[in-house]
C-alpha cells in the first residue's frame, strides 16, 4: 500500500515508515523535524518567526491584523509540495494540528487532505484536546497541567496545551474527527482519554528501531552516572525542575557516588549518543506511560525515571521497578529510588536487561507497523 504519515514527534513516524517498509509498503513522512530535535522526515518544512525578534515582529503583526506568519509561511510552503499528498490508500496525521499551524489554516491544509485521500487515520500523540481536557478536568491523578495548576508557570507558558480547549481548537477537533476513519493512540496517556469514544480503534505501540539502537552492557564499577536531558521549552511540563530537586538530595547523601550529566535542548542525533555512558536516565515526571525518548533509552538498556504508573503495570502485568521506575511528582520519592539504586548496584544490572526485553517483546519496530496496519484495515 501507498501510506503517507503526516507530521513528527521525536522519530514515532519516520520509525514506523521503517516498520512498514520492511513489510514491502511505500511510505512518505512529512514533518518539521519536531524543532530543535531535527528529526528526520522526507518531505521537510520549517516553523518560520518563532524565535528572536522575528518572533516578536509576528506577535505584533497577529495582534495588529490577524496576520499569523509562521502559519502563513507554512501554507505557502505546503503549496510547494502538496501535489505529492495526493492518491494514498491510507493517511494518519500524527495529532489534530499536524501542521502546527493556526486552526484556520490547520483546516484549510487538512482539507486538501481529506479530499484528496481516501482512507485517514489520526494518532493522538502529543497534545490534542482529548487528552487536554481530560487533564484540565483533573481526571489523572497528576498530569502536563499539574504545574499550571500548582502556579509553577503562567498561562502563556502553558498556552501550548491550554489553547486546544478554545473555540477554534474545538472545532478544529470536530472537523478533524468528522472527517477520518478512527483514531489510535500511542500510549497510555492518550489510551485513557480516548475509552468510549466512538471513534477509537485501540492503542499500537511506539515503535522502536532495535536495529539502529544497540543495547549497550552495563558495567557498575566506579560511579553511577545518572543522565538529565532538559528541554528547556518544557521544563515544567516534563518535571526538570522536580528532578533538579531530586538530584540535589541525592548529591548531599552521596556524592562520592554519583556522576550527573545534565544537558539542555540538544538536538537528536547528538542526545541520543550524549547517554551512553549512562547507568540511569531521567526522563519525565508527569506521565503514566513511556513516550519515544524513554523508549529508545530503555532499549539501550539504561534504568530510566518516567511514566511507570499502576495502569502500565497493569496492562503488561508486570511488577513494579522491574522494567523502568515511575517517576513520581516529588523530589524526596526520586531521590529515594536513585539511592536505592545506588546502594543496589545489582538491581541497575537487572532492570537494563529487562528493559531492553520489554522493547524487543513490545515495540519492536515491525511488530508496532503489523498492529497499525490491522487497525487501519479493520475501517478501511
Amino acid at each position: 500500500m501507498k501510506i503517507l504519515l503526516l507530521g513528527e514527534y521525536n522519530s514515532s513516524h519516520y520509525t514506523l515508515k521503517e516498520g512498514l517498509q520492511k513489510l514491502g509498503h511505500e511510505v512518505l513522512v512529512v514533518g518539521h523535524g519536531d524543532g530543535f530535535k531535527k528529526r528526520k522526515v522526507d518531505i521537510s518544512y520549517s516553523l518560520k518567526y518563532t524565535t528572536g525578534f522575528s518572533s516578536k515582529v509576528k506577535t505584533a503583526l497577529y495582534k495588529l491584523f490577524g496576520f499569523e506568519i509562521t502559519s502563513l509561511s507554512v501554507k505557502k510552503q505546503f503549496n510547494d509540495f502538496k501535489e505529492q499528498l495526493t492518491g494514498f490508500d491510507i493517511v494518519q496525521l500524527i495529532n489534530e494540528t499536524p501542521f502546527n499551524t493556526i486552526p484556520k489554516v490547520e483546516k484549510e491544509l487538512l482539507d486538501f487532505i481529506f479530499k484528496n485521500n481516501k482512507n485517514v487515520f489520526l494518532l493522538s500523540c502529543g497534545t490534542d484536546y482529548v487528552s487536554i481536557k481530560y487533564a484540565h478536568d483533573k481526571k489523572f491523578r497528576y498530569s502536563i497541567l499539574t504545574p499550571y495548576f500548582n502556579n509553577k508557570s503562567t498561562k502563556k507558558d502553558f498556552w501550548h496545551a491550554l489553547m486546544y480547549l478554545t473555540t477554534p481548537y474545538v472545532k478544529l477537533h470536530e472537523y478533524v474527527y468528522k472527517n477520518i476513519k478512527g483514531v489510535i493512540a500511542s500510549d497510555l496517556d492518550y489510551h485513557i482519554p480516548l475509552i468510549g469514544n466512538e471513534k477509537y480503534l485501540g492503542k499500537a505501540p511506539n515503535p522502536i528501531n532495535l536495529e539502529k539502537l544497540k543495547y549497550i552492557d552495563l558495567e557498575v564499577t566506579g560511579k553511577i552516572v545518572i543522565f538529565h536531558g532538559i528541554n528547556s521549552f518544557n521544563y515544567y511540563k516534563k518535571g526538570n525542575d522536580i528532578f533538579e530537586e531530586a538530584l540535589a538530595i541525592l548529591n548531599k547523601k552521596h556524592a562520592d557516588k554519583i556522576e550527573i550529566i545534565t544537558v539542555k535542548s540538544l538536538p537528536y542525533q547528538e542526545y541520543i549518543k550524549a547517554f551512553d555512558t549512562a547507568h540511569i536516565l531521567l526522563d519525565q515526571v508527569f506521565a503514566y506511560d513511556q513516550g519515544f525518548n524513554a523508549l529508545e533509552a530503555m532499549a539501550k538498556g539504561k534504568v530510566v525515571f518516567t511514566g511507570a504508573e499502576q495502569e502500565w503495570l497493569d496492562y503488561f502485568n508486570i511488577e513494579e521497578d522491574t522494567i523502568a521506575i515511575n517517576a513520581l511528582p516529588d523530589a524526596k520519592k526520586i531521590a529515594e529510588k536513585l539511592e536505592w539504586l545506588i546502594l543496589n548496584p545489582n538491581k541497575i544490572t537487572e532492570i537494563s536487561k529487562n528493559a531492553r526485553a520489554f522493547i524487543e517483546k513490545e515495540h519492536h519496530y515491525v511488530d508496532a507497523a503489523k498492529i497499525y496496519l490491522e487497525k487501519w484495515q479493520s475501517k478501511i
